[in-house]
């Protein structure tokens, strides 16, 4: 086989690379920020940097929110260590329908989405309770690491 056949690759499928987390420098981590503890995308609510001894690692201390479940959740890391962050994104679609505990939604550009279940809580009846009085909502979807969440909602405005 010749140099160049070695390099001729043929790929079946192609995706845009996009990973569910990409690791960052724990010093590097700030408050508000993401962060993944115990396999869980968080929020740090808290950090605070402590010096070790003589030969030891600054450790840094994080106490971070689960956006999904609410929990809370600790870790110390050395300070020179990676950890993990979630690619975290918030996307806003129409609330078409509410059907058997999921919400109906839609894109902007009229793609549906129907695999989003209505939040538990109160979020989950105001937006019941809302698209029941008949009004148009927009509901706000947070989604890291393969989980999707309704966080928000708002009523659209008219004539849009």
């Amino acid at each position: 086989m010749s140099d160049d056949e070695q390099h001729q690759h043929n790929f079946e499928q192609a995706s845009a690379g996009a990973s569910l987390t990409f690791p960052m420098q724990c010093s590097a981590l700030r408050k508000n920020g993401h962060v993944v503890i115990k396999g869980r995308p968080c929020k740090i609510v808290e950090m605070s940097t402590s010096k070790t001894g003589k030969h030891g690692h600054a450790k840094v201390h994080l106490v971070a929110i689960d956006i999904f479940t609410g929990k809370k959740l600790e870790d110390i890391c050395p300070s020179t260590h990676n950890m993990d962050v979630p690619n975290v994104s918030r996307n806003e679609y129409q609330l078409v329908n509410i059907d058997e505990g999921f919400l109906n939604l839609m894109t902007t550009d009229g793609t549906p989405k129907d695999d989003v279940r209505v939040p538990e809580g109160d979020i989950g009846k105001d937006i019941t309770d809302a698209f029941e009085e008949g009004k148009d909502l927009l509901v706000t979807i947070i989604s890291a690491m393969n989980e999707e969440q309704a966080i928000a909602y708002k009523e659209a405005p008219r004539g849009a």
